[in-house]
């Protein structure tokens, strides 16, 4: 993921708060859909429905306030971490949950950037 732009938000105290547009990509040579779930979302993967592209590569921007943030991937209903995800932590269910730092700068850590960062 990559920040890719700035969004302001005015938060109920009056200080803007930075969003930053995160560009999702991921590979999966035979999903016929993809979503991406994590703490930004509930964990709903309807929510956040990735576009496919062609060839296997899937494609979602996320507007995010700085934070970090944990995330799977759910290709054909089936959960997957990131492949590339720098930083993991394990989740409840005995797995691993990919993690990544959107900060306020705009630098993200915990992932590879590019536009073909996330592969399978």
């Amino acid at each position: 993921m990559k920040p890719k732009r700035t969004r302001k938000n005015h938060n109920a105290n009056g200080h803007d708060m930075a969003s930053r547009v995160v560009r999702v990509e991921f590979n999966h040579p035979t999903a016929e859909a993809v979503a991406i779930a994590g703490s930004f979302n509930n964990w709903r993967p309807e929510a956040t429905q990735m576009v496919a592209l062609g060839d296997g590569r899937w494609l979602k921007e996320l507007v995010l306030a700085p934070g970090t943030y944990e995330y799977l991937f759910v290709a054909d209903g089936q959960w997957l971490p990131d492949p590339l995800a720098k930083e993991t932590a394990h989740n409840p269910f005995g797995g691993v949950n990919s993690v990544f730092e959107v900060s306020s700068d705009g630098a993200e850590n915990g992932n590879e950037s590019g536009s073909n960062r996330n592969r399978q």
